[in-house]
């Protein structure tokens, strides 16, 4: 029987290291301190990220991970793959993996998905150390493993804490836990360009609004975007900037219109890069529960997470925020789509909670100017040739 007591001698030795984490560009963020964790603990080692096309964008703003693999596995959410059946890119990634001669992988999941399938395709892959958390006895599809015993509900450890807990069974841990994103001076040229003639000044003080989220259960109505923006910019002075996908274009401008005043729309024109130097600048950013929440905390940014409680584990790491949302009977469903139809876990936010929100983080956080500068200081010395 498969031990639970994972053998860290074992993977001292690994010098090829497959980290798998196959769903969105939010939770690879989230699983950045281990990824640094193993970066460090395993300093030989040539990490390699199997993650989702989402996921692996994330790629020229890791260095801690040496190569990346992209990947749809059908046994994760893809409503691109709703009908695409498994055949011959689940093959190939097999022969891809066997032929990349990874001495062990390590499988990052949350609580309610099921890591098996990615050890399977490790096993046959012929990678020999595989780790993960299981519910049930893996026997020999995991020569590693932590008991999964997490349960959904207001309890549960932060995202970051879970796998951060997975690689450290296996001996590693980071110095830093704090999220990784590392911007290039090309990442500010590109800000710049797309900035340019536009009237936006990315050099003055501005809150970034992100009225947009994969699942419409943890959409905050575009309108209440609108109107919290007016009020802060009325406060503060700042400059609006709004952002989101081109599909989210449609929520941007139902939020511009509620403001009734000047303001910025990125929506569908920055890269991931840009769209990373824009939220560095940032004074605030205001937005729902989705990956913008955890760039921003990756970048050091505050932020006010308008927060659907369908989930409890994915609230801002590490970084000076407000978390707003109404307690419901029918918190931490897991759902995409209320499935009570009130949405009271935010529609019970006001806009006055978050322009009240705002306005306290704005005073309460660091200089923003002077810590617009340091940053951009920071990132072009580090990152320089």
């Amino acid at each position: 029987m498969t031990s639970a007591l994972p053998s860290s001698p074992a993977w001292d030795g690994v010098r090829r290291l497959l980290a798998v984490r196959l769903d969105n560009l939010g939770d690879v963020l989230m699983a950045t301190p281990a990824l640094a964790a193993l970066r460090e603990s395993l300093p030989e080692a040539r990490l390699t990220l199997l993650a989702s096309p989402a996921g692996a964008a994330l790629a020229p703003h890791l260095p801690i991970v040496d190569d990346v693999i992209a990947y749809r596995a059908p046994w994760v959410r893809h409503p691109a793959l709703a009908h695409v059946p498994v055949g011959a890119a689940d093959r190939a990634l097999v022969e891809q993996l066997a032929a990349g001669r990874f001495d062990g992988a390590v499988i990052f999941t949350t609580c309610t998905q099921s890591a098996l399938p990615a050890a399977l395709v490790c096993a046959l892959a012929g990678v020999p150390l595989r780790l993960a958390y299981s519910r049930e006895n893996p026997y020999r599809l995991l020569t590693d493993w932590v008991p999964d015993t997490e349960q959904v509900g207001p309890r549960m450890r932060h995202e970051v804490e879970r796998q951060l807990r997975l690689v450290a069974a296996i001996g590693c841990a980071a110095r830093d836990e704090r999220l990784r994103f590392c911007l290039r001076p090309h990442d500010l040229a590109s800000l710049a360009a797309a900035c340019d003639g536009s009237g936006f000044d990315a050099g003055r003080p501005y809150v970034v609004v992100h009225p947009g989220a994969s699942a419409p259960s943890r959409r905050w109505p575009a309108e209440r975007f609108g109107a919290a923006a007016a009020q802060i910019a009325r406060a503060t002075g700042r400059a609006i900037a709004f952002t989101g996908t081109a599909d989210e274009q449609p929520l941007v401008e139902a939020a511009r219109a509620a403001l009734r005043a000047p303001s910025w729309s990125f929506a569908g024109r920055l890269d991931l890069g840009a769209f990373g130097a824009l939220i560095a600048g940032a004074d605030l950013v205001l937005t729902n529960n989705s990956g913008p929440v955890h760039l921003a905390a990756a970048l050091g940014t505050p932020v006010v997470d308008c927060y659907a409680l369908t989930n409890p584990q994915h609230t801002p790491w590490r970084v000076p925020a407000r978390v707003l949302s109404r307690e419901v009977p029918c918190r931490d469903c897991l759902k995409s789509v209320c499935p009570q139809g009130h949405h009271g876990c935010l529609l019970g936010v006001t806009t006055e909670d978050a322009v009240h929100a705002a306005l306290d983080l704005l005073a309460t956080t660091a200089h923003p100017p002077l810590r617009r500068a340091a940053l951009k200081k920071a990132f072009v010395l580090e990152h320089a040739g």
